[in-house]
């Protein structure tokens, strides 16, 4: 792999990374399967990475071809994307993105509940872990942004191949929530949201900056 290649596959890596956001899966994942047993878990840990990549690769291989359809050009995509992550990374900078997820949760949990069935037969593998806390809108928009900027079938390889490393952490931390429970904390998994919000501000910029210079031809 080349120079630039590694340099688009980190790029790639940390923008998905974030927007993902593996660690802030693990507590939320922990509480919908909460009394399950290990192999429901580790079922469920499948699934949603399964889905949630595949919806990902679609969005990927075929996002520039719809937003043509719909007449919207690729610079006006990338400003509205930009933003929009922008706005997913101020939330976690003030941990808004955290307690928004914490609340989903709960409301499926609650509807479980309501329906007195077992944890167990509750499949959250499609809604709400692969869509939208995995595969949400800003996820989307990160992977079409990146394979959008893919010039050649290399680059948009190298992007693919960092989603697939993205998503291979989070389904091993997924499989391995419990034990990642005890280990991060609240604190810790507090302060590196929160860093990694500030990170995502300025990839989230970054869009905006190369959507505004292609409108205009700076």
């Amino acid at each position: 792999m080349t120079g630039p290649l590694i340099s688009l596959f980190i790029s790639a890596f940390v923008t998905l990374f974030v927007v993902l956001d593996p660690p802030g899966c693990v507590p939320i994942f922990s509480s919908l399967t909460s009394g399950a047993s290990a192999a429901h878990r580790r079922s469920m840990a499948v699934r949603s990475v399964g889905i949630a990549g595949a919806v990902m690769v679609a969005f990927a291989l075929g996002g520039q071809a719809f937003l043509t359809t719909l007449g919207i050009s690729l610079p006006a995509f990338k400003i509205a994307g930009g933003v929009m992550v922008f706005l997913i990374a101020i939330d976690m900078v003030f941990e808004k993105r955290t307690e928004r997820r914490e609340n989903r949760a709960e409301e499926v949990i609650s509807a479980a509940a309501a329906k007195a069935k077992p944890m167990e037969a509750e499949d959250i593998s499609v809604f709400p872990m692969a869509i939208p806390m995995l595969a949400g809108p800003g996820s989307l928009a990160a992977i079409m942004l990146l394979a959008a900027r893919s010039h050649d079938v290399q680059e948009t390889l190298t992007v693919l191949a960092a989603l697939v490393a993205v998503l291979l952490i989070t389904l091993l931390s997924l499989l391995a929530a419990g034990p990642l429970m005890r280990l991060m904390g609240a604190k810790f998994e507090g302060a590196l949201t929160r860093l990694l919000g500030v990170v995502l501000a300025a990839l989230a910029a970054q869009f905006v900056v190369d959507g505004i210079k292609q409108s205009f031809n700076l």
